[in-house]
């Protein structure tokens, strides 16, 4: 089959690799019908995540139709339209039973890997290095799904592919941001970053009730989409964003801040250069500006919801968390406890993940689709790609 593979930082090919198979009696083959990029596979792409291998097939944000089925699968069958979380679960340990599916115990095939760094293994996530479990990814035409029973959601009618196909990964990650930050009547939330994840944090505040949402980013395009989500909007290259969040709250901060950028975020000022000069040392690997603004802005007694990917980061404003009484809370997302909900939202037109999919590409073009995605070029919001 063809499949887009990393061979080394920024160097993205479509090579012809072995078909997947069953390998394990749960486990199902999918035909691949959408996957699409994400703003995590950067980090893999530059080389700040170690432990990728030549010819490491990418893509963990995919949906498409089951082809063959392991003799153990009872929930889904040949034919059947699923959507896939992009973390691989079990459904049987403490932590999936504990709707900690990003956390499952039993679904990384190299926890000797991530130990040393985590102190525990983290469930296998579909193409994201070895240390995540080595697990091939979906940018493909064909990919082996394990734990089919518990991992594989059947789309319903009236829910198109495209918007099923972020309900892998953007939709229930924002979703999961907005969850963590308990939200009441009247509440404002904060959302930094309008990619998808971001987009997706912004809509799901609102489904959830917050009275306002305030989306903060610096890409006009970005900044558009989140307008017509109903968003108010800072661009960062602009304002103080602290200060302005701050006069926007008459003083008292949002109520809860999402952080859905992570550890290339961007920035102004010393701080940044000093990020960009540590990380292009190797020195760190986090550029934190988003976050320390999510800090410092949020309420006294609110809420930081985590959603970035990050690695290790320094001069992180600690003890303002402390003092400010502030609750955090991350996680990587637990998808399979919200897909279901995800796609009966969709369903009634509350949610519009599909309006994430600005570009499309074949799969053999895919490598522009991602050189696009990345430069932010011609508006790409994310770059869908067609096995």
């Amino acid at each position: 089959m063809r499949a887009l593979c990393w061979n080394g930082v920024n160097d993205l090919r479509v090579e012809t690799v072995a078909d997947p198979e069953i390998i394990n009696p749960h486990d199902v083959i999918l035909n691949v019908r959408l996957s699409t990029t994400c703003g995590s596979d950067l980090h893999l792409i530059d080389g700040l995540i170690p432990t990728m291998r030549a010819g490491d097939v990418l893509g963990h944000e995919f949906m498409g139709e089951i082809v063959d089925v392991g003799r153990e699968v009872t929930k889904v069958k040949k034919g059947d339209r699923v959507v896939v979380p992009s973390f691989i679960s079990c459904g049987k340990c403490w932590y999936c039973q504990h709707d900690l599916y990003s956390l499952c115990d039993t679904s990384h095939p190299k926890p000797e890997l991530p130990e040393p760094l985590l102190g525990y293994p983290t469930a296998g996530i579909y193409a994201y290095s070895h240390a995540f479990g080595g697990y091939a990814g979906a940018h493909a035409q064909y990919v082996r799904v394990p734990f089919a029973d518990t991992d594989c959601f059947k789309v319903p009618e009236g829910v198109s592919d495209e918007d099923a196909l972020f309900i892998s990964d953007a939709a229930p990650t924002g979703f999961m941001g907005a969850d963590f930050c308990n939200i009441q009547r009247g509440d404002v939330i904060a959302v930094w970053g309008c990619g998808g994840v971001g987009l997706m944090a912004q809509q799901s505040a609102m489904i959830l009730g917050a009275e306002r949402v305030i989306a903060i980013d610096r890409y006009p395009e970005r900044l558009a989409q989140a307008e017509a989500f109903g968003a108010i909007t800072l661009d960062y290259t602009k304002v103080d964003v602290v200060e302005a969040l701050k006069e926007l709250t008459g003083g008292r901060g949002p109520d809860a801040c999402i952080d859905a950028v992570g550890m290339e975020a961007g920035g102004t000022g010393l701080q940044q250069a000093y990020d960009r000069v540590k990380q292009a040392l190797y020195m760190g690997t986090d550029r934190g500006a988003a976050l320390r603004q999510a800090v410092l802005a949020v309420r006294k007694g609110g809420t930081l919801a985590i959603l970035g990917v990050y690695g290790l980061m320094d001069k992180f404003p600690l003890g303002v968390l402390m003092n400010k009484g502030v609750t955090v809370r991350t996680a990587q997302q637990h998808g399979q406890a919200y897909v279901t909900r995800l796609l009966e939202y969709t369903q009634r037109g509350e949610l519009t993940p599909a309006a994430l999919a600005t570009h499309r590409f074949s799969l053999e073009d895919s490598p522009k689709g991602y050189d696009m995605f990345k430069h932010k070029e011609d508006g790409c919001l994310r770059a869908v790609f067609m096995p």
